[in-house]
């Protein structure tokens, strides 16, 4: 089973308060992949919110850990777990502060960069070794962006209106790329994804 099977986790704080802020995205995407495929996070397991959809005849789960950011690798782990599914078809979907807003990047490996979700995922999983699409919200104080605000306030708060039309704009090529990444493979999904600068 575990040759065609796959996890799709976008990382976010669940509850209203937190829909539509930037640390979200990761929700905002996986809800965008959902929708598309016409399924619902319906089901729970683990502190989470699944669905499952096929992509190119293969099996895949799409997952929102409701566990509050910083522990967000719990219940990704136990699902991967109990699926039996490899860490290098494992793909986590998340905001990254270091990129400007709009800019997505697709890698292999790598440190937390001081995301606490994917720190929790590396502790929880035992690897650095899963694939991590980025999505840039900038950060404070660098390309005009909000230089008076703290970056905690800044991550859990909603996207500025520019920000949620360029993120509006960018849903269909990350849809495009997840699908590349299961359909065709990591490198044909880098070459899609990466070029968005």
């Amino acid at each position: 089973m575990s040759e065609e099977t796959y996890l799709i986790a976008g990382l976010g704080n669940p509850g209203s308060k937190y829909e539509k802020t930037r640390h979200n995205v990761g929700f905002l995407v996986i809800d965008a992949l959902a929708r598309e495929h016409g399924v619902a996070f319906q089901s729970e397991k683990w502190e989470s919110l699944y669905c499952r959809i096929s992509i190119a005849g293969k099996r895949v789960y799409l997952l929102k850990p409701q566990t509050f950011m910083n522990l967000s690798g719990t219940s990704v782990a136990r699902f991967a777990d109990f699926f039996k599914i490899p860490n290098d078809h494992i793909l986590v979907l998340h905001d990254d502060l270091d990129m400007h807003p709009g800019r997505l990047k697709l890698v292999a490996t790598g440190g937390p960069g001081g995301h606490n979700g994917i720190r929790s995922l590396i502790q929880c999983l035992g690897t650095r070794d899963f694939f991590r699409l980025k999505i840039g919200i900038g950060r404070p104080g660098q390309n005009d962006i909000h230089a008076d605000m703290p970056v905690e306030r800044f991550v859990l708060a909603p996207f500025a209106e520019g920000e949620k039309r360029l993120l509006e704009d960018r849903t269909g090529v990350l849809l495009e790329g997840i699908q590349a990444f299961i359909e065709f493979g990591d490198q044909k999904a880098m070459n899609l994804l990466n070029s968005i600068k």
